[in-house]
């Protein structure tokens, strides 16, 4: 069992912040990456067709033999982590809970601030999260549409990122939070124009950062850590691998050498009858 893999998938490329991040505190850990590509983004798509898409990455993923899946996604975090729970046979981590558990650890003036994509702020997935956590905190959310192609254009210590950043924070910076979870795995890349605007009073919350640590804690909880030496990361994709190389290089800061194509995640009959 400890020699198995840890199964993480994003619409797209953004979830390779949260691969990063474990990599870091688990080397020894053999990762397989799958970004579904070909249809993303998933913050247009229904709940259930989220749901669908997400069971079918869950469901190639598992083929490849896993130990935990982690949703490196804040749309299907949002809108399918309880039905992957519940249908999986290995635990499932998303990025929500954690980044707002931390949230709600760091603030001292109980104002908490949320920004992300238009689709994971409407889902309010991080407010009631917070709220079941602790009812008297305040949650003010902000989507910021821009900031993931800013990200994915290399753009992010460029004057336009600072111009985005004053435009969408200046009202959460006004409303007196102390802090700011980052809730689009896109974001970190943002983090240095977030800060230029928030100033150093307001705490950054990472989601893939403490993602990263509530996969470690589950793996040890259950004595299936790897310890027996530096692991390899696995790559697949449904669409555009060039694509995804180029800018997943950046993203990781480093070159990611291998990636395998999916021609098709289209399984039938799989795991959805409830």
């Amino acid at each position: 069992m400890k020699n198995l893999s840890i199964g993480m998938f994003d619409s797209g490329i953004g979830g390779l912040t949260v691969l990063k991040e474990v990599r870091k505190i688990l080397p020894n850990e053999h990762i397989i990456y799958l970004g579904d590509t070909a249809r993303v983004p998933y913050g247009n798509k229904s709940p259930q067709t989220i749901t669908k898409y997400a069971l079918e990455s869950a469901i190639f993923l598992l083929t490849k033999g896993i130990k935990i899946l982690v949703v490196a996604c804040n749309t299907s975090s949002a809108l399918a982590l309880g039905v992957l729970q519940k249908k999986l046979p290995v635990p499932v981590l998303g990025v929500i809970e954690p980044g707002a558990k931390e949230a709600i650890r760091h603030s001292k003036n109980k104002k908490i601030g949320i920004i992300g994509t238009k689709a994971t702020i409407s889902s309010m997935a991080y407010v009631n999260a917070m709220k079941r956590l602790d009812p008297d905190i305040e949650v003010f959310s902000k989507p910021c549409p821009l900031f993931v192609p800013i990200a994915e254009e290399g753009l992010e210590n460029d004057k336009v990122a600072i111009f985005m950043a004053e435009k969408y924070l200046e009202e959460l910076k006004a409303c007196g939070i102390d802090t700011l979870v980052l809730g689009c795995t896109h974001y970190p890349l943002l983090e240095w124009a977030i800060k230029t605007i928030m100033g150093d009073g307001i705490t950054i919350i990472n989601t893939g950062i403490e993602t990263a640590k509530e996969v470690q804690k589950t793996l040890e909880q259950k004595r299936i850590l790897n310890d027996s030496g530096k692991k390899v990361s696995e790559y697949f994709v449904t669409d555009s691998p060039e694509t995804f190389k180029e800018i997943g290089n950046r993203f990781l800061g480093e070159e990611i050498k291998r990636i395998k194509f999916l021609k098709s995640l289209d399984f039938k009959d799989y795991l959805l009858s409830s």
